[in-house]
């Protein structure tokens, strides 16, 4: 497993995340607990959770993650585990916050309870990387830095990221840092994918000028490019619920991954996968590990031989040739996530 430092920090990762947010969801504890130590032994160190998670989101199971997450990293020395996890934020109609939960503003006082209670239900003294899970573009930018920095000079979080921003809320969090003498954002974890390159444009460039690392989520497209839903969405899949049971945000998102477009690029995908004589999994993996400005690409699983088959990506390095079979077929089918193929962000 290869190492990566986060950002211009002290801290070095593998370069596959394990990401927790079914735990508690579509995996018991026990399952959960399987896939960690499966994970942990292919060396895998860093693992990354949320308030927020499992998903979909419940009231009932706010912070469940967490609690099973925190339950396992009690059976490992706590310094060869690297543990991330987010305050939830705005989350811009994606998910109702939970009532118990209550408001969603990051200010001080939002942020430093958050990140209490998930140490709390870590078990842990530390967090290694504490993350803005959806920006609140509403709030002063200094007002959530100096939060976060509080949080860093008390020893309640080594280093700080953010997740689902965008590259104008990157650059202005990372301004008004330099400003006002607070600590900057180490990392950035968005949706990054074969059907959804948008990372490669301006964000790309704002990681490689500021020395910020990418954390990708949803490497396979949310199963997408596993095939699975090449004939129809899967009973049990995340977006076949969403469908069918989810609020309007969350069947819009599953249509923006789930659609001809997507599914015709898994297609493509997996030819050319199956040319290397590798799967559509690993292709997908090894390909969003194979940026510079990626430092750990998130996956995730819900049994031990899911990750067994992400894990086949570990050492594969795609030669130019495939890279350019890989670039044609985004070519042919722009950001496949949109209806009109306009890299949006």
């Amino acid at each position: 497993m290869q190492q990566r430092r986060l950002g211009s920090s002290g801290i070095v990762v593998s370069d596959i995340c394990m990401g927790t947010m079914t735990f508690g969801s579509s995996c018991d504890e026990s399952t959960s607990h399987a896939i960690c130590d499966h994970a942990f032994d292919a060396g895998i160190n860093f693992f990354d959770a949320a308030e927020i998670y499992p998903v979909p989101p419940k009231d009932e199971t706010f912070g469940v993650t967490e609690e099973i997450f925190g339950r396992w990293l009690r059976t490992k020395p706590r310094d060869l585990v690297t543990v991330a996890t987010k305050v939830t934020g705005p989350g811009h109609g994606w998910f109702t916050p939970p009532v118990r939960h209550g408001r969603t503003t990051l200010d001080r006082h939002q942020i430093i309870r958050a990140c209490e209670d998930s140490l709390r239900r870590l078990g842990v003294e530390t967090i290694d990387l504490y993350q803005i899970h959806w920006p609140d573009h509403g709030m002063p930018y200094e007002e959530v830095l100096e939060s976060l920095t509080h949080l860093r000079r008390t020893g309640k979080v080594r280093v700080i990221g953010c997740s689902n921003e965008t590259s104008w809320g990157l650059m202005k969090s990372l301004w008004a840092a330099d400003i006002h003498g607070v600590d900057r954002y180490q990392t950035v974890q968005n949706n990054f994918s074969l059907i959804n390159r948008r990372c490669e444009n301006e964000l790309a460039q704002v990681c490689r000028r500021e020395n910020v690392s990418l954390l990708p989520y949803s490497p396979l497209g949310g199963g997408v490019l596993t095939g699975k839903y090449e004939n129809g969405p899967p009973p049990g899949g995340r977006f076949s619920e969403y469908l069918q049971t989810g609020n309007d945000r969350q069947k819009a998102m599953a249509q923006r991954f789930v659609n001809d477009r997507t599914i015709e690029t898994a297609v493509r995908m997996h030819e050319i996968a199956e040319s290397i004589g590798t799967t559509g999994t690993a292709l997908s993996v090894a390909w969003s590990k194979q940026h510079d400005f990626v430092a750990s690409t998130i996956v995730g699983a819900t049994s031990i031989e899911q990750l067994k088959e992400i894990l086949v990506s570990d050492d594969m390095i795609l030669d130019d040739e495939t890279m350019a079979r890989i670039d044609a077929v985004e070519v042919e089918i722009p950001n496949a996530m949109t209806e009109d193929g306009l890299r949006r962000l």
